[in-house]
């Protein structure tokens, strides 16, 4: 049973990463599964207190990291309320839409004739568009990183005590 259970753990972070990219995918949720199916299949003990804290605090932190990161970028180089929607709504349609990479794609070229559209320059609308995929990279980074803090942790927890 731990065999299998280990292999659906594996699956689950593994497909967290997926979701990173692909924001259909609850990528905090997989772990969190994953983290689960060790605690309920393989061994309640396995996991402290501590882990379940830190994993906590940690997820938190992910969607205070994802906020700020894409947000920062995108007002720094000053998009509208209204490009800030087409940018959230295009990172989901993206997803659908040349995979993978509609979502940077998708993005770009609604958030560049939204905020043309608005009568921002040529110029400054290629910026705003710009920075809302360096909002997207920059929070899948961080993201990614506060993933992998969740896994190691869950690991040094599971295989260590």
């Amino acid at each position: 049973m731990d065999f299998f259970a280990w292999i659906l753990i594996i699956l689950l972070f593994s497909g967290s990463f997926i979701g990173l990219f692909y924001p259909i995918i609850p990528a905090i949720l997989l772990v969190w599964m994953g983290v689960f199916v060790g605690h309920f299949f393989i061994n309640d003990l396995i996991i402290s207190w501590w882990t379940w804290s830190s994993l906590l605090v940690i997820t938190v932190a992910i969607f205070i990291a994802d906020y700020i990161a894409s947000m920062y970028f995108i007002t720094k180089y000053g998009a509208s309320l209204l490009g800030k929607r087409v940018a959230t709504i295009g990172l989901i349609v993206g997803s659908f839409i040349i995979p993978p990479f509609g979502i940077f794609i998708v993005p770009f070229t609604a958030v560049f004739l939204i905020e043309y559209m608005q009568n921002q320059s040529m110029k400054q609308s290629g910026k705003i568009a710009a920075g809302t995929l360096l909002g997207f990279i920059s929070s899948t980074i961080v993201k990614a990183f506060l993933h992998l803090l969740i896994i190691i942790i869950f690991l040094v927890d599971a295989l260590l005590f």
